[in-house]
């Protein structure tokens, strides 16, 4: 029996910590798994509300194709334009959609790395690069099913809505109802396959890179802790990798969501379309808005996570 539980290891152990940190919250696994839930959902909050603005103008630049219907002639003139038009709080269209989502999205992407954990860790408690990468893919194939893809496409609709010159939708429900009674709960669903491709690459690069960083940094020691401003820095890292790997599906998934989704038969449709009408270089549409805001969120969502669960574990007991 002490055999057993000397080599006890905790399956619900957070990857980027020790397990004398953060993750090691008292009370069981379950409780863990709450407070992993109820944490994400605060950090996401959090995030969203300070990163929305680069997000949006992101999504406005994406959709703004070129031709007669071109608005925008870069990042500074969409930010202008649209404090113009709409005021500051112009930049926060559609930031109600994401936050309704936060909690969800958290709660699923957690939930599954951690349940694929379960089955992928090795005898000494680590994954492996194959562990690593097929982890975090699940987390975000399932993130982009039940959490993702009915919020970004709602988010994007309503973004793009603000585009006309009469906005249709008065709210985030009277939006969502609408959507709903003229595209039935599909309108929700639109570019679905390339949600699951954006997400489960997304988690896929950024596990794998903050897994990989924290064991270098670790060095073998699995009892060294690793700072705040470290854990911040490996997550920016890691969101950049992520930027880098898979705009052009950003892109394809932002057209196929949008307003204009309709003259698009499917997602490679969609890739073929955009490929011929504008070249390679509209793949990478909003890279620099997506990039400043993926870092600064991935950073700041690892930090404030690992923060957050230091104070649940010392009040939640």
């Amino acid at each position: 029996m002490s055999t057993k539980a000397g080599n006890f290891k905790n399956p619900f152990s957070r990857p980027w910590m020790t397990e004398t940190g953060a993750a090691a919250a008292a009370g069981g696994a379950g409780s863990v798994g709450l407070k992993g839930v109820v944490a994400g959902g605060i950090t996401g909050g959090i995030e969203i509300c300070i990163t929305f603005p680069t997000e949006y103008v992101k999504t406005q630049l994406q959709l703004d194709e070129k031709g007669g219907t071109k608005k925008y002639t870069g990042i500074f003139d969409c930010v202008k334009k649209t404090v113009k038009g709409h005021g500051f709080f112009g930049l926060y269209r559609g930031l109600s959609v994401l936050l309704y989502g936060s909690i969800p999205k958290s709660a699923v992407r957690f939930g599954v790395f951690e349940q694929a954990k379960l089955y992928m860790v090795t005898d000494n408690g680590t994954l492996t690069n194959t562990g690593k990468l097929a982890c975090g893919l699940a987390a975000g194939v399932a993130e982009a099913v039940f959490a993702v893809t009915p919020m970004e496409t709602v988010k994007v609709k309503f973004i793009n809505d603000m585009r006309m010159e009469k906005p249709r939708y008065k709210g985030f429900f009277h939006g969502v109802k609408m959507i709903v009674r003229e595209e039935g709960i599909g309108g929700v669903y639109k570019g679905v396959t390339a949600t699951i491709m954006k997400q489960g690459s997304n988690q896929a690069i950024r596990f794998f890179v903050m897994e990989s960083l924290r064991d270098w940094y670790k060095g073998g020691d699995r009892d060294k802790p690793v700072p705040k401003y470290i854990v911040g820095l490996f997550g920016g890292i890691a969101g950049a990798a992520s930027v880098f790997g898979n705009t052009p599906i950003d892109v394809v998934k932002t057209r196929m969501q949008g307003l204009e989704a309709a003259k698009y038969r499917s997602t490679w449709d969609c890739f073929i379309k955009t490929w011929k009408h504008e070249g390679p270089l509209a793949f990478y549409k909003g890279t620099v808005p997506r990039l400043s805001r993926v870092v600064f969120d991935v950073a700041i969502t690892f930090t404030i996570y690992d923060s957050i669960m230091d104070v649940f574990n010392y009040v939640w007991k």
